[in-house]
């Protein structure tokens, strides 16, 4: 399949052949596209396994909280993750940012990511709720999440963790959210964050990249898809313009130094490979540390998507690898 874009014609990157099994599975059952009228807000929190399920059989504790918000918002509503037995104990600590372009989603759909980084790092997490576009545009969502990073760090001591191993991070939305949330902490002279985990992060609104083109019409993250989210975090005016701030977009942060040590993965068959890999080769030509995984044949959030896949099993080892050594700083 060949795409035409104005500029020479494109072939997309071939699909890992146990993703593309699953990407003609899903074809069979085509779901209406989204527009800003059939973005789902009713029942998204139960379209998961709650966490009482996921956590079943498990030595982890989940306790619901809603905390302050930005100045003049509304409460922001986290769940907190830790492990059963770990009272006085200090813990490192691990946020987490849910995907959903900032248009869809609840935090209940990546409790089994989080919660799995609990079980194998003995860590503290916090899974945040933020405000979603187009009802409450940017800069919304990314102050809910920069006030959950400032509370987590001032709330250190009285939850056991330790305020200096805070890792924030997320995959597609959430992983843009992350990159901003650091780099706000950076300009604001906030909390110092350990670490950004960075999994498929969405952060250039320009969608001007080749990858940009050659994921349209086909994997998970179509281009339609990723067009619509930025008009409505950012509105018509800003939504591809290279004049739209960077902690909304983080790839139009025009100084990428002096900030925590980053761990990029992205797949290599999907759009946001090419301003992923851009990010990462940013942060190296200022002398920072970025850990970069392009995964053969993989599609937007494959690990979500394809959980059984060699590629899925392959991506958690490396990250779980890099938490492991990042977590060990300090201690």
């Amino acid at each position: 399949m060949t795409i035409a874009t104005g500029r020479p014609t494109l072939t997309p990157v071939p699909f890992d052949p146990e993703v593309q099994a699953v990407l003609d599975e899903l074809a069979r059952n085509p779901q209406p596209p989204l527009t800003r009228e059939t973005l789902p807000r009713i029942g998204t929190d139960t379209m998961f396994p709650d966490d009482d399920a996921v956590i079943a059989g498990r030595a982890i504790d989940a306790e619901d909280r809603v905390i302050p918000g930005p100045d003049g918002a509304p409460g922001v509503e986290i769940t907190i993750f830790r492990p059963r037995d770990s009272a006085g104990e200090i813990l490192p600590a691990f946020l987490n940012i849910h995907g959903g372009g900032m248009i869809v989603g609840h935090r209940s759909w990546e409790t089994a990511r989080v919660v799995d980084i609990v079980d194998e790092h003995r860590v503290l997490a916090v899974n945040v709720e933020y405000r979603l576009a187009p009802e409450d545009p940017f800069p919304a969502g990314v102050e809910d999440c920069y006030a959950a990073f400032v509370w987590l760090h001032e709330n250190a001591a009285s939850l056991g963790v330790d305020p200096d191993r805070i890792v924030v991070g997320g995959g597609s939305a959430g992983g843009g959210l992350a990159a901003a949330v650091a780099l706000m902490a950076r300009d604001r002279q906030g909390p110092r964050m350990l670490g950004q985990l960075l999994l498929c992060p969405m952060i250039d609104n320009t969608n001007s990249t080749v990858s940009s083109h050659q994921y349209d019409g086909i994997g998970t993250w179509q281009r339609d898809m990723n067009l619509l989210a930025w008009s409505c975090v950012l509105g018509d005016d800003l939504a591809f313009s290279e004049d739209a701030p960077a902690y909304a977009a983080p790839s139009r942060a025009a100084d990428l130094s002096d900030l925590p040590p980053a761990y990029i993965e992205v797949g290599e068959a999907e759009t946001f490979r090419d301003e992923d890999t851009e990010y990462a080769s940013r942060i190296w030509a200022t002398g920072g540390q970025a850990e970069l995984h392009v995964w053969g044949g993989g599609a937007h959030g494959f690990d979500m998507y394809m959980p059984g896949a060699e590629i899925t099993r392959a991506a958690l080892a490396a990250r779980a690898s890099w938490l492991r050594r990042i977590w060990s700083v300090g201690r």
